[in-house]
């Protein structure tokens, strides 16, 4: 159960962002940056020499270039874009050819914003990692990992632990992959050896892990926390199962350093009525529904370390801004866990004990 893509994509520090928009003939599309550190937002228009395909993708890197990744048959490409004046100037870093059938993706913003990745997908049933940009030659393959993987969660600071969703012998599991050491894989999470399991969001102050998994519902996936290094269960609340909605976590409240249940968490919820925010900490009992600024690019914000929600928007009277929400209120402690036996290895969460409509 992929998580939907976010309107645009942003740097884990939230200094720049990147996405691609319509030009103004309504037809062709370019890349844009967005800048977000400063006092005011403000967007610079990234045009090439040709109008750029829909399904290209880009991702900003943290000095404020964006990476862009095109497709030409079974050639992938990767540029490097930045404004030079009244132009855009543009960068080779290299590509990588793919077989017939493979698939190509880029992994989300990797901490410090010097490096991005990717994953490709064969139709064999294997996933290769590459490192597309910040390498010292050009795209270099890092290694292969069994199975078709797909996800992608960044478990530290230093862009060294990845999360991979890896579909093999007919299950789901999330995968720990070590970049520095030939895409080493553990496994970090089994719930039960039955269910698919897939890691959607981590926080590497706190542990919090945002977890989507069948294991309380065979046939239905739901919504779930556990903490990266406890003994405690994966708890799924009753208040992360909306009727007719879908719940994605897409932000986490960071500096909540051995405090995880402090975390606020911001979901993007999708229903009939269209998008909008949903506001939740581990420790409360209930989720605080918001409306989206005009504007939202859906699924896009970052909290601050204080609390604090930012919600990139752009509209025809501001294409570039950036709406303030307030963290949700502190809830109730959650209760404790309930009596069982601990897992012998609390690091990874295999075989983790199970909590069902647990509060929080």
């Amino acid at each position: 159960m992929p998580s939907p893509a976010p309107d645009c994509v942003l740097t884990r520090d939230g200094t720049y962002a990147a996405r691609l928009t319509l030009a103004a003939d309504g037809e062709s599309w370019l890349p844009e940056r967005w800048a977000l550190g400063g006092p005011e937002p403000y967007v610079v228009p990234l045009p090439g020499n040709q109008p750029e395909e829909p399904d290209a993708e880009v991702q900003p890197m943290g000095d404020g270039r964006v990476l862009i990744h095109r497709t030409a048959g079974t050639r992938h490409v990767f540029s490097l874009l930045y404004p030079t004046g009244p132009g855009t100037g543009e960068l080779i870093a290299g590509s990588v050819e793919c077989p017939d059938g493979e698939t190509l993706r880029l992994l989300p913003p990797a901490p410090g914003g010097r490096r991005a990745f990717a994953v490709a997908v064969s139709p064999g049933g294997s996933t290769a990692v590459w490192l597309v940009a910040g390498g010292p030659c050009g795209p270099e393959h890092l290694g292969e990992i069994r199975g078709r993987c797909s996800g992608g969660v960044w478990l530290d600071h230093e862009g060294r632990m990845l999360a991979l969703d890896r579909e093999a012998d007919g299950r789901t599991k999330t995968v720990v992959v070590d970049l520095e050491r030939g895409c080493e894989v553990s496994l970090l999470l089994q719930i039960s050896a039955e269910s698919d399991d897939r890691l959607v969001m981590a926080d590497p102050d706190s542990g919090l892990l945002l977890i989507r998994s069948d294991a309380p519902s065979p046939g239905l996936h739901r919504l779930g926390w556990g903490v990266l290094g406890s003994s405690l269960p994966v708890r799924f609340p009753e208040g992360l199962r909306p009727a007719e909605c879908v719940m994605t976590p897409f932000a986490i409240q960071p500096g909540q350093v051995l405090t995880p249940e402090a975390c606020a968490v911001a979901l993007r919820v999708d229903g009939v009525g269209g998008s909008w925010i949903g506001l939740w900490r581990p420790s409360g009992r209930r989720v605080w529904h918001v409306a989206a600024p005009a504007g939202w690019l859906t699924g896009a914000g970052l909290w601050s370390r204080a609390g604090v929600l930012r919600l990139p928007y752009a509209t025809r009277e501001d294409p570039c801004g950036l709406a303030v929400v307030e963290g949700p209120p502190a809830g109730e402690p959650v209760p404790a866990a309930p009596a069982g036996p601990s897992p012998v290895r609390p690091v990874p969460l295999r075989d983790s004990p199970l909590a069902v409509g647990a509060a929080g």
